[in-house]
C-alpha cells in the first residue's frame, strides 16, 4: 500500500496513477493441495471481522468475483477517486481501526516516502521524481 502512494505521488503529474488492491480469497488450483482442514480454519477466519462479527462477504471468491476489483479499478473508477488510495470489493476502502478496510498509517505519505526512499537504498538505484 505504501508504496502505491509513493508512486502515485510521484507520477500523477505524469498522468500516470497508482492503486493497491486486494482480490479476496479466490478458489482456484493453487489451493489445491491445501488440507481440507486448513481450508475451512481460512474460510471461517476470512469470515469473521477483527471483531470476531460475522461478515456478509463471501469467504471465498469465484474467479470472476476475484477479478471484479481489479477490473472496476481499472476501467471503471475514475484515476483521480482511486490514485494512491486501497480498493476492495469494488470500492475505496474506508479507513478504519480494525475489520475490513485500510488502517491510517497505511495511506501516510511520510512512511511512503521512507519506505521508497529505503527501497532505492536495497537495491542501489536511485529512480528520479517526476518533473
Amino acid at each position: 500500500m505504501l508504496f502505491a502512494v509513493e508512486l502515485d505521488r510521484r507520477l500523477r503529474g505524469r498522468g500516470i496513477r497508482a492503486t493497491a488492491l486486494h482480490p479476496g480469497g479466490i478458489m482456484t488450483e493453487l489451493l489445491r493441495h491445501t488440507p481440507p482442514e486448513m481450508l475451512m480454519e481460512m474460510a471461517a477466519r476470512s469470515a469473521r471481522d477483527a471483531d470476531g462479527l460475522g461478515s456478509d462477504a463471501p469467504a471465498v471468491k469465484t474467479v470472476e468475483q476475484g477479478a471484479a476489483t481489479s477490473v472496476w479499478a481499472g476501467f471503471v473508477a475514475p484515476a483521480e477517486m482511486i490514485g494512491g488510495r486501497y480498493c476492495e470489493d469494488c470500492h475505496v476502502a474506508e479507513i478504519t481501526e480494525q475489520g475490513s478496510g485500510v488502517r491510517d498509517y497505511a495511506l501516510d505519505p511520510e512512511r511512503a516516502k521512507a519506505l521508497w526512499a529505503k527501497s532505492e537504498e536495497m537495491i542501489g538505484q536511485r529512480f528520479p521524481e517526476a518533473a
